[in-house]
């Protein structure tokens, strides 16, 4: 259900410790695990509004958001102002708790066409934007984005982050890398401290969030109301829980067990085979493994069964012979 802005800012507050949207991962199954290990509010994968105007299939589905899936934000990302805005009135319609637009991705086929990190080549026209899809819609919105395209010269974040709060956004996400880094390097949370000092709204950092510690550190060392969790979670969800210990309780983080790591691989592939089917569903799930199995005796081996597995009932029986191994 919808969260109004002061609603955003005291969940931020309670909860400070984010599931990012990332595309191809953080889907309804996901989300819900994620949740049961400590993340609070989740983003849905990123929503292309072409897609979703056109009444594609695929972004259709990354809308629905069933009773329990919330808080959940919908993510829109597109190049055109217009289609944004309309694109949001339909997000709106699926009653997420808030909108967010993707002005951050730097993947070259999305920034490339102006979407995504592509608004960072022209500053005025992302915040004229932005303006536009917060008058279209009555429910808050929010823009994650990056530091800025490529060398410190043209790093605009902390006017920018003026700006976008002048629009109307109710929040801001600051990747702290470059657009032209991608994943590479180190991020650089002052760049989040440094706007969170000029703005109202609550700042969120994202980069280099690898476990409990660094959500927690990155809390203090930036003042941020929050931190976004993204690829560290698709190997190890249970950071959420690592980082609501220390944060809340001071407690230190308590590693999962072998046998919790295999229930998840089990809990994720049934939840997954329920929701897109058998073929899918294992394959969707691969992508986890190397996480979820690290650790274990013989994980290497382990992770090749399975990847080579193409049934439900096989990879069942391979996580089962794993746990009687442990038992034993």
């Amino acid at each position: 259900m919808p969260l109004t802005t002061a609603e955003i800012h005291a969940l931020f507050a309670a909860h400070p410790v984010l599931l990012a949207p990332m595309e191809d991962v953080s889907d309804v199954v996901f989300r819900r695990l994620c949740r049961s290990l400590g993340a609070k509010l989740c983003y849905t994968e990123f929503v292309n509004v072409e897609g979703l105007l056109r009444g594609c299939k695929t972004a259709r589905r990354k809308m629905v958001l069933p009773a329990d899936d919330t808080p959940t934000a919908i993510q829109i990302y597109g190049s055109d102002p217009e289609r944004l805005a309309e694109a949001a009135v339909v997000a709106e319609a699926a009653q997420p708790s808030f909108i967010d637009i993707n002005c951050g991705c730097w993947v070259p086929k999305i920034a490339g066409r102006g979407a995504g990190a592509g608004w960072l080549r022209d500053p005025a026209a992302m915040v004229a934007m932005t303006r536009m899809v917060v008058e279209r819609v009555s429910m808050p919105v929010t823009v994650k984005t990056r530091i800025g395209l490529g060398p410190e010269s043209e790093m605009p974040i902390i006017d920018l982050a003026r700006r976008l709060e002048d629009a109307g956004v109710a929040a801001l996400t600051i990747h702290c890398r470059t657009a032209k880094m991608g994943h590479s390097g180190a991020a650089d949370w002052s760049w989040a401290a440094r706007a969170q000092e000029v703005v109202r709204i609550p700042v969120i950092v994202n980069g280099d969030i690898k476990s409990g510690e660094d959500a927690a550190r990155a809390l203090q060392e930036t003042g941020c109301a929050a931190v976004m969790v993204g690829r560290m979670a698709i190997d190890h969800p249970w950071i959420f829980r690592e980082a609501e210990g220390i944060i809340a309780r001071g407690e230190l983080p308590v590693l999962p067990t072998a046998e919790e790591r295999l229930d998840l691989c089990r809990q994720h592939l049934t939840a997954n085979v329920e929701a897109r089917g058998e073929y899918a569903g294992v394959r969707v799930t691969r992508r986890h493994l190397s996480g979820y199995l690290r650790g274990l005796p013989g994980a290497s081996a382990l992770r090749r069964e399975l990847l080579f597995c193409d049934s439900f009932e096989g990879c069942l029986a391979i996580l089962d012979a794993a746990g009687q191994r442990l038992a034993a």
